[in-house]
């Protein structure tokens, strides 16, 4: 009679053997490392029991995929600390048990409290820094460690499979197109260019005929209107007069009484010494009290301030002058020829360039944005002042090379500044440069 035990064991090892390499075929079919790094810790099951299968990757040191979880916290604070110990043990290049027993009382104490008794260090073989951490009740045996080993070798030809293909499929730069490339831009960068600034400008007037308060006052009347043409001596605007002709009349009296008083001693002095002896101070306050009168006239006179050549009357608003008190030789308005105008720019102190008089300007008006009138750089003002927006900024002049009808004086635009030639890349670090500049203190 034949014995029949070593059927069942046989049996079992023909089992194992045919799902490691049932697991072996399906690891390489994986499409992708997640696809692989999934398949790895919860299908290995099926070859051997475990409670717990994670996968940890050295190129990131990170805890990669978790059995029974389709997405893992790897900054959760178990994970971080299983990190640190996995790297502790990626110096075992071969399947190595593990237990609570190999870390010291604090981490003994985590692992007792969260983790399976036993674990196994699976180090996938041909996958640089990659290993899973199997967990469970049961110890070990031998045999098993041999089975996981086969198995760890196939996930590791896998992995190395599709990582591979992955990096073949990134192409790789050429080093003579890359050094071509660099040549190009350096070339690019050495292009010259010709620097330019845009900034601010109005059309004023060349050289205007300043209108300037002759005597101390308050504007009274406003005869011209703003940009009216007038001729030379009409009348522009009035101060108040209404002091000086009291003044005026005052000094009438006093001369009339002063001339009387003289006339009176004319003919005493015919028979009275005194009398005769008084007449040279009577004529004397007589004279005085008749300049002090054609002062006043003349005075009043003055008040009527007139156009001192041809042209028109530049002023802003006829409300903003009426009623205001003005200096002596303080301006009230201009009077310019329309046919004489220039260009005032006003250049912010942090975009001027270098600049040198006759250098190319186009203005491009508000009014008509489409199209420019050329212009050459006359004056450069000395430094920057401070503009009314608060900005600190050169003023600079240029002339009209063909005035158009469509210039105007008052007109606003901005105006586009040539300078001289420079590389591109000096160029484009200009304003970098400027202003790391100001940030060092330089």
């Amino acid at each position: 009679m034949h014995s029949n035990s070593p059927q069942p064991d046989n049996d079992a090892r023909l089992r194992l053997l045919g799902e490691l390499l049932r697991l072996q075929a399906r690891a390489r079919e994986q499409e992708s490392a997640d696809a692989l790094a999934f398949f790895m810790v919860n299908e290995t099951h099926r070859l051997l029991p475990y409670r717990q299968a994670l996968l940890w990757q050295g190129d990131g040191d990170l805890l990669r995929a978790a059995s029974g979880l389709a997405t893992l916290d790897s900054h959760a604070p178990l994970c971080r600390e299983i990190v640190r110990w996995c790297r502790q043990w990626r110096q075992y290049r071969q399947p190595q048990r593990l237990d609570a027993d190999r870390l010291d009382a604090g981490d003994r104490a985590l692992w007792q409290e969260y983790l399976p008794p036993h674990g196994l260090w699976l180090p996938l073989t041909g996958a640089d820094d990659l290993a899973l951490l199997l967990l469970r009740d049961s110890p070990w045996p031998e045999n098993e460690l041999r089975l996981l080993n086969e198995l760890a070798g196939a996930y590791g030809h896998a992995w190395r499979s599709l990582t591979a293909s992955r990096r073949r499929r990134r192409p790789r730069p050429n080093r003579r197109w890359v050094m071509a490339g660099l040549a190009l831009l350096v070339a690019i960068m050495l292009i010259p260019v010709r620097q330019s600034v845009i900034a601010p400008a109005e059309v004023v007037a060349h050289r205007p005929a300043l209108v300037r308060a002759p005597l101390a006052g308050v504007i009274d009347e406003i005869v011209a209107r703003p940009n009216q043409p007038v001729t030379r001596g009409q009348v522009l605007l009035r101060l108040d007069s209404r002091e000086l002709q009291n003044q005026l009349e005052s000094a009438r009296q006093q001369f009339a009484a002063r001339d009387a008083e003289y006339r009176q001693a004319q003919q005493l002095a015919l028979s009275d010494a005194d009398a005769k002896a008084q007449l040279a101070v009577l004529a004397s306050r007589r004279e005085q009290g008749r300049a002090e009168m054609a002062f006043l006239q003349a005075q009043l006179a003055r008040t009527e301030l007139s156009a001192p050549r041809d042209g028109v009357a530049i002023f802003d608003d006829v409300s903003d002058l009426l009623g205001r008190p003005v200096s002596v030789g303080e301006r009230i308005m201009q009077v310019a020829d329309p046919q004489e105008s220039e260009l005032e720019i006003l250049l912010p102190a942090a975009d001027a360039i270098a600049l040198s008089p006759g250098a190319e300007v186009r203005l491009f008006l508000n009014v008509a944005p489409d199209r420019s009138q050329p212009a050459a750089l006359q004056q450069i003002g000395y430094r920057a002042t401070l503009t009314p927006d608060n900005i600190m900024a050169y003023k600079l002049r240029a002339r009209f090379q063909q005035q158009e009808a469509l210039v105007q004086i008052g007109l606003k635009g901005s105006a586009k500044i040539y300078g001289e030639r420079t590389v591109l890349i000096a160029w484009l670090l200009r304003k970098p440069w400027s202003s790391l500049r100001v940030w060092l203190g330089v």
